[in-house]
């Protein structure tokens, strides 16, 4: 019987260990998504450094979080040796992996904002200390319990902050990191003229859509392998981010005439928002959700470019922030039995919770951003934004002239 125990114990083990390793590269895959929105998006001339942006900054962001973000946000460092780290199959090796991925995403989410006039290695320092110290600490608090936050929002509202896969842990906490940067950055040359907004179009349509459609893909890793173990898998969660997916789709189809911009960031609006509460609403909930993040999205990429003069090149403001704590909220609302969804949510904790992830997020984003801006400098010169960041940078161009 022991050794029949031990079978199975060990293909539980091996199993989760694969089912988060699958969710770990789906996520991985993501970032292609990013890295393929964000060349669509640009002009020529910064096609190539957005790529190598999206690929450097997975880099650094492993490495910050591996020796430091994942022991500021769990208290778990890998200074063991390798036997004792491969236990049980290697799970927390692969969990390592996964919330990595994660991680990652905060400087993604931030290079579509900065994108066209930032140098490259202070930016990739400005990456490495957000992942290692912004994020993790923010994450730790919400998702490992880290200075009585949660169990302070449970004694007051009745229960703690509810995000199941990161509307604001993630999404949000990048989106309003990206913001400070984007307002230190300043606006590109040539972007208004007279106070009007010059239009700088989408060098390449058929990127920006592979960029989506890769992302909505791989969300369904992002939400539903959130879980961690084959026990937590839920249909639910599922059904959820694609009700909310194209939610965002029709919204924006609706609100954004027809543009294919809004409508290939619209079904991202949605599944950032529904993140958050994806295991706790009706599906209904989650289209509703899905819609209403989707015209947030237009609206305020439109408000936000027009009368703000805030130039942020991808709409990551609106997009991960705003829609993110959007998510957060909506799970309180959505997520409640009245509204047809599990319950065990408290609307008061979910408005505190957010706020404190927009506090967290514009701080750290202005001391990390502000601070490498006043010792080495954030922006190329004028010369070297004119000529694109794909020379300036990288003394190459994305196509061939011959």
């Amino acid at each position: 019987m022991e050794n029949v125990n031990s079978a199975v114990e060990t293909l539980i083990q091996s199993s989760n260990t694969l089912f988060i390793l699958v969710g770990a590269i789906m996520v991985f895959a993501m970032h292609a998504g990013f890295a393929f929105l964000e060349v669509g998006t640009v002009r020529h001339k910064n096609q190539v450094n957005a790529l190598v942006k999206i690929m450097t900054d997975f880099g650094v962001s492993a490495i910050a979080y591996f020796f430091i973000g994942y022991w500021v946000a769990y208290g778990t460092t890998f200074f063991q040796d390798a036997a004792t780290l491969s236990e049980g199959s290697g799970y927390e090796l692969v969990k390592f992996f996964f919330l990595m991925t994660f991680a990652a995403a905060i400087p993604a989410i931030v290079s579509g904002g900065i994108a066209e006039r930032a140098r490259f290695w202070p930016i990739l320092t400005a990456s490495a200390l957000s992942v290692a110290f912004v994020y993790p600490f923010f994450e730790g608090i919400i998702w490992n319990g880290n200075y009585g936050f949660q169990a302070w929002l449970e004694v007051s509202f009745g229960a703690g902050f509810h995000d199941f896969a990161g509307s604001v842990v993630v999404h949000g906490v990048g989106g309003w990191i990206a913001l400070a940067a984007v307002l230190l950055l300043g606006i590109r040359k040539g972007r208004y003229r007279s106070g009007k907004l010059i239009a700088f179009p989408p060098s390449n349509i058929p990127f920006l859509a592979l960029g989506a459609w890769i992302l909505c893909i791989g969300w369904f890793g992002f939400n539903v392998m959130s879980a961690q173990t084959l026990d937590g898998i839920s249909g639910l969660v599922a059904v959820n981010t694609l009700m909310a997916m194209v939610g965002g789709i029709v919204t924006s189809l609706i609100v954004g005439r027809n543009d294919p911009g809004f409508i290939h960031n619209g079904p991202l609006a949605g599944l950032v928002a529904v993140c958050a509460g994806s295991d706790v609403m009706h599906p209904i909930g989650a289209l509703v959700v899905g819609g209403v993040a989707g015209v947030i999205f237009v609206w305020l990429f439109t408000i936000q470019q027009n009368k703000w003069k805030i130039d942020d090149v991808l709409g990551v403001w609106p997009l991960h922030g705003l829609c993110g704590a959007w998510g957060g909220i909506a799970a309180g609302i959505f997520g409640s039995e009245a509204l047809g969804g599990l319950g065990g949510v408290s609307l008061m904790s979910q408005v505190v919770g957010t706020l404190a992830g927009i506090a967290v997020a514009l701080i750290g984003g202005l001391v990390v951003y502000g601070a490498i801006k006043t010792v080495v400098g954030l922006r190329l010169d004028e010369e070297q934004e004119f000529n694109g960041a794909d020379l300036s940078i990288h003394k190459i161009e994305s196509t061939s002239l011959d």
